[in-house]
Order: structure tokens, then C-alpha cells, then sequence
């Protein structure tokens, strides 16, 4: 009898294709471990510089690696993560693949709130000093030859909270602005700061002065190899002011002309006011008396410090908001005066040496008027003085920053060494008003630069 081989063969045949389905799967895991690899060590460059799945991602900027990144670090730039649903945010993976409605998009700058953050120590010091600033100098803010002890107020920089604030650049500024005329339009503390912006870009080229009034009060100077024109205007009120028996009348409808006949020869104007506004005054509009500020005795109704004060701001903005010239206006809020224990003149001191951390410092009543009044005016306005695209208003904001520096003021030391007869002596009216220079307002500049130039 032959036997039937079939049934020798089945189990055979069996073990063969089961050996075929076990090396195929083997094979089939080791191909995709391998591309599994491979990929994992793709980065977004890598797939860019050979093309894969370029059609359907759009490069973005690197993203750090951070389950949870600073509280404080810098909100420059619109990242991946920005443009993600919650539900892929957190994976790192899905950022660099996402492939949202939004890719083609380029990423806008966020806005950093220059005013809110805190001074930091700054070994490098100041960028000038008083003898490099000898010709701008004026001896009541030149502390330092004045006798003033200590220098640890030289050594701080402003550090907005969101992000990095450079160093004003003197050569990178002059450069940019050939042919422009700057003017800087307020009172003493107006002045103050155009001796610092001078005594900066004095570094790279001596300024001729080119213009100045009977009292000096008004000046122009001018760097030829740029071209480049700085005037100093004085204008306390900013609207049309005259002086009787130390009352002032304020035409708070109308502006003054020292400013306002120029201003279509100017390309960028910082413009300030308030403090003059505390003086005993009277207010009119259209040529009709409203009232009046601090007038007892004079059979005129209080009008109040903030209504004059709202009213003139509203002529200088609507001069701004309906001019056809496209200057470039930087509103400076208003700074503090330095006291404790009352004014310098009724026995206030303020003998500090460093800086102040937020909420160890406050403004007075009525800078908290200045301070609402002009933010209020400036946000009615904010949407006027565009050109095209181009902002041109902008809210230079130093009153926090100038609050915590009660250490940078002249104090007694406005005065020739005030100490060398008397160690004991006492002013009976130190400024802690106005600014030490080289000292804190050096910083207003960056500011500027950074609205200006990098905004």
C-alpha cells in the first residue's frame, strides 16, 4: 500500500508560511523603527533643506523648550504656540507640524509696556560725564561738581518687565536722523531733558548753537555732519499764557505761538506740561472767563486745577489731530517732585540714595491729577495723528520710572558745595524737582529711541 504523503506535507507547508508571516511582520517593524529614527532627528531646518512636507508647513520661529517658560521673559514676538487651539498648545511636536488656518502669517511684534518694571544695577555707568558735557551742562543740575558725596545713583538702567530696553545709541540716532529738527516743548524739566539728549550725542559731535532767546530760555542747536537740528522751547503751559502781579491768565482755548508757529518745521516734538498749572491762574475761553485756580480774595468762581488743566490738553490735541503736518509727537506724562515731611520750603527732606521698589513710593494729589488727566486725554485720542500706517502720537510714559528714582535729584548740592562752610547747613528750598545730570533722566532717551527707532 503507498502511503499518502499529503498528510506528511501539511504540517510542513504550514510551518513555512507561518515562518514567511513571522518575517515579513519582523521586516515590517524594523523598516518603520528605522524611518521612526530617522524622522525623529529631522528638525524644522532639516525638513526645509530637503524639501519634505514643505508645501504644508510654514517655518516659525524656534520655540524654546520649556514646560513652563519665565514669568517675566520677553513678549517680543507671536510664537507657534500663539496660533495654536488649547487642545495642541502644550505639544511640542504639534508646534513644530502645525499647520494651522493661520501659517502663512508673519508673526507681529507684541507691544511691551516701556513704563511698568523696575531699575536695575548698571555697572557701566553713565554715557557721559561732566566734563564731557562741560558746554551743556548747567550748574544748578551738575551735581557731581557740586559736592554731591555719593555716585551709587550713576549706576542704575531702567528694565521694562516684558522685555529688553538697549542702550540709547547715540551714533545709530544722529545717523538716523539726518535733515530732522527735534524740538523738545514744556517748561524747566523740558530743558532738563534736552541737556541730557545733548550731552549723549555730544559724545559724537559737538553741537553749535545755532539760535537762542534774550533769556535762553529757547534755544537751537545744530550737528552739521548730520544736518540734525535739537531746539529747546520754552512753553510752560503749552497754551497762551501772560503774567499780572504773578497771576497768570490762561486762554486754554488758544495755543501759544512759540511752539505752534514752528511746529510745521518740526519732524519730531516731545511736548510736556503740568506743573505751572498749580500757579495761581485764571482761565478763559473765547475770551470769557471760566473761573479760576487759587484765587481767594478775587470774586471769581474755583474752576478747578484738573477742568483747566483737561481743557488745555484738548486744544493741544486737537491742534495735533487736525493738522496736516506729520510730525512725529511724543506726550510726556508728568514727573514728581521728591518730598517728605512737606515741600523743601516747609521743612521736606528726601535724603534718599537708591531707588525705589514699587509701592514703597507714591504720587502727590495733584500729580495724580496730572497723571489721569493727560492718560484720559490721550486715550480719547489715541486712534488721531495717523499717517497711513504710521503712528505719529505716542504716550511717552516716565512718571512710574522718575517716581522710584527720589534718589536722583540735586537736592541742596544745586548749590556749590552747599556743605563746605557748614557740614551742618540745611537748604531751606532743595530741588527735588529737576534731575542731576549725568542721573535717571538719561533714561527718558532710551525710551525715545525705542518708540522711535524699534517700535
Amino acid at each position: 500500500m503507498v502511503k499518502d504523503t499529503r498528510l506528511d506535507r501539511k504540517p510542513w507547508s504550514v510551518f513555512k508560511q507561518s515562518h514567511f508571516l513571522v518575517r515579513f511582520s519582523v521586516s515590517v517593524l524594523v523598516v518603520c523603527l528605522g524611518f521612526h529614527i530617522i524622522y525623529s532627528t529631522i528638525t524644522n531646518d532639516d525638513i526645509y533643506s530637503i524639501g519634505f512636507l514643505s508645501t504644508s508647513i510654514t517655518k516659525t520661529p524656534s520655540v524654546e523648550k520649556s514646560v513652563s517658560p519665565p514669568p517675566a521673559a520677553p513678549s517680543v514676538l507671536k510664537t507657534v504656540d500663539d496660533t495654536l487651539s488649547p487642545a495642541l498648545a502644550p505639544s511640542e511636536d504639534s508646534a513644530k507640524l502645525q499647520t494651522s488656518k493661520n501659517q502663512n502669517q508673519i508673526p507681529a511684534k507684541e507691544k511691551c509696556d516701556l513704563s511698568i518694571g523696575e531699575w536695575i544695577p548698571d555697572p557701566s555707568g553713565p554715557m557721559y560725564n561732566t566734563e564731557s558735557c562741560a558746554n551743556f551742562l548747567p550748574d544748578d543740575q551738575n551735581c557731581i561738581k557740586n559736592g554731591r558725596p555719593d555716585s551709587g545713583f550713576l549706576y542704575w538702567r531702567w528694565k521694562p518687565r516684558e522685555c529688553e530696553l538697549p542702550r540709547f545709541n547715540a551714533v545709530k540716532f544722529l545717523d538716523s536722523m539726518r535733515n530732522k529738527h527735534w524740538a523738545i516743548v514744556g517748561d524747566s524739566i523740558s530743558r532738563n531733558h534736552a541737556q541730557s539728549l545733548l550731552c549723549i550725542l555730544s559724545k559724537v559731535e559737538a553741537a553749535h548753537e545755532a539760535y537762542h532767546d534774550e533769556g535762553f530760555r529757547t534755544q537751537r542747536w545744530h550737528f552739521p555732519s548730520y544736518n540734525f537740528s535739537l531746539t529747546v522751547i520754552w512753553s510752560p503751559f503749552l497754551v497762551k499764557a501772560s503774567e499780572d502781579a504773578n497771576v497768570f491768565r490762561l486762554d486754554i482755548d488758544k495755543l501759544d505761538n512759540k511752539w505752534a508757529d514752528q511746529y510745521t518745521s518740526l519732524d519730531y516734538v516731545i511736548i510736556s506740561c503740568g506743573r505751572w498749572f498749580l500757579r495761581d491762574s485764571t482761565y478763559y475761553e473765547n475770551n470769557t472767563s471760566l473761573g479760576c485756580h487759587n484765587c481767594p480774595g478775587k470774586n471769581l468762581t474755583e474752576y478747578g486745577l484738573e477742568n483747566g488743566y483737561r481743557k488745555a490738553l484738548r486744544t493741544v490735541f486737537d491742534f495735533v489731530q487736525t493738522s496736516n503736518h506729520s510730525a512725529v509727537i511724543l506726550y510726556r506724562t508728568t514727573t514728581p517732585v521728591h518730598f517728605e515731611n512737606g515741600y523743601g520750603n516747609a521743612g521736606g527732606t528726601y535724603n534718599r540714595t537708591a531707588p525705589c521698589k514699587e509701592g514703597e513710593i507714591h504720587l502727590n494729589d495733584e500729580e495724580v491729577i496730572f497723571r489721569n488727566v493727560e492718560l484720559e486725554a490721550f486715550k480719547d485720542s489715541e486712534n488721531i495723528g495717523y499717517s497711513g500706517e504710521r503712528i505719529t502720537m505716542k504716550l511717552l510714559n516716565v512718571s512710574k520710572l522718575s517716581l522710584l528714582r527720589p534718589d536722583g535729584h540735586p537736592g541742596p548740592y544745586w548749590h556749590f558745595h552747599p556743605l563746605a562752610t557748614d557740614k551742618n547747613a540745611t537748604d531751606p528750598n532743595p530741588d527735588y524737582l529737576h534731575w542731576c545730570l549725568p542721573g535717571p533722566i538719561d533714561n527718558w532717551n532710551d525710551l525715545i529711541m525705542e518708540m522711535v527707532l524699534n517700535d
